[in-house]
């Protein structure tokens, strides 16, 4: 086990537990098939860094920053992400799957703006107000997540899945949501914008 990461280093199939580094600034850093376990990240900065296949359990990276950096086939589990803007990552436009996945986070109060992220795994994830406006998340996975106050405008969700998802509030009239996925009750909600009157 590794207890530190500098900059412009390279870590391999390292595992780093009980890390703490808040408000660290790393620049450089490649990290590639590394674990990070219970790690507390706070309000570090990731500039111009690499995660390939990583994987972060329990960690608080809230209010993190990753200017310029990339993400390959990364995963966080548990994990507390709050307020990262994750438009100053690097993504490529063309994978048919997002680089990252997350799975029991949560993600509160995040930006997602105009990003392509096809296929972005945020299953049972607390979302409460992330603005995922302008984005493409074609074929995202938004299962058992709690979205309260989040925002989705000029978002493609074509085939995305809300099945089990709560709080949600998308206007069907300003987003694309093509063979999406919801389940009842909170489906309902989805007519709240379309002016019509339900009646028992």
């Amino acid at each position: 086990m590794i207890t530190t990461i500098e900059a412009g280093r390279e870590y391999s199939g390292e595992r780093f537990v009980g890390l703490k580094m808040p408000g660290a600034v790393l620049a450089g850093v490649e990290l590639d098939g590394c674990r990070f376990e219970d790690g507390s990240l706070r309000e570090v900065v990731f500039e111009n860094c690499r995660f390939n296949e990583c994987q972060f359990t329990g960690c608080d990276l809230s209010l993190a920053a990753f200017p310029g950096s990339t993400f390959g086939e990364t995963t966080f589990h548990q994990s507390k992400l709050l307020g990262v803007n994750w438009t100053l990552a690097v993504w490529p436009h063309f994978l048919q799957q997002a680089p990252v996945g997350f799975e029991g986070c949560t993600l509160d109060y995040g930006t997602f703006i105009g990003l392509t992220l096809h296929r972005l795994r945020l299953r049972r994830c607390s979302l409460l107000e992330v603005d995922f406006s302008e984005a493409d998340l074609t074929g995202a996975d938004f299962g058992e997540a709690r979205l309260a106050g989040s925002r989705f405008r000029q978002t493609n969700l074509t085939e995305a899945n809300f099945a089990g998802a709560e709080d949600y509030a998308i206007d069907l009239t300003l987003n694309r949501v093509t063979g999406a996925r919801f389940s009842l009750p909170e489906a309902l909600a989805l007519l709240r914008g379309l002016e019509i009157v339900l009646v028992d």
